[in-house]
């Protein structure tokens, strides 16, 4: 306990369901106004720059470079603060990711959207994931490019895949991040 009566631990989990509480709340909102399609682009648009940000502070608070393992590292501790059920397996070089527990489609499941699940995972799940590869991608500047996209250099990114899912009903989702020369599977969403 510290000075304001909360531990470490009430306070992370006042942050979180504030995390969570707010990403759907603007949903809503936006989806009240405009329509379910275009508040999911919206959604889209802002999942695809807030990994960049998560991934580059828990680089630099881990002290952490590029690279699967680093990336294991990274997306270990968010998925403990988001509080996902998971376990992580590395595979030559490729890491597995199998969530048992999705506190998002969990949280869409209770507020009786359980049947939207899907559609955002298909979206938001495939575009936060490829993003936070492609952050832990070797040679990265800092914007998700390879230096070998432009400079001449070896394409060593890593790239995001997936071939199970919750939210399709199935009893896991079991992601992939892979060097881009060791891909050949295809996201079987």
């Amino acid at each position: 306990m510290n000075e304001n009566g909360l531990t470490e631990e009430q306070k992370t989990e006042y942050y979180r369901r504030s995390y969570t509480t707010v990403d759907g709340l603007w949903f809503m909102k936006i989806e009240e106004r405009l329509g379910f399609d275009l508040a999911l682009k919206i959604d889209e648009a802002v999942w695809s720059i807030l990994p960049k940000i998560q991934a580059r502070t828990l680089k630099g608070m881990m002290n952490l470079d590029d690279g699967i393992s680093d990336l294991q590292r990274a997306l270990s501790v968010r998925l403990v603060m988001e509080g996902y059920e998971f376990k992580m397996e590395r595979k030559d070089d490729a890491l597995e990711v199998v969530v048992r527990k999705c506190p998002w489609h969990q949280i869409m499941v209770r507020s009786g959207r359980g049947s939207l699940s899907e559609r955002v995972s298909d979206v938001i799940c495939r575009v936060e994931n490829g993003t936070w590869a492609r952050e832990f991608s070797l040679g990265s500047r800092g914007d998700g490019k390879s230096r070998g996209d432009d400079e001449g250099g070896d394409d060593e990114g890593i790239v995001f895949e997936r071939d199970a899912r919750l939210c399709r009903g199935e009893e896991k989702c079991r992601l992939w991040f892979r060097k881009k020369c060791e891909t050949g599977r295809q996201d079987k969403s």
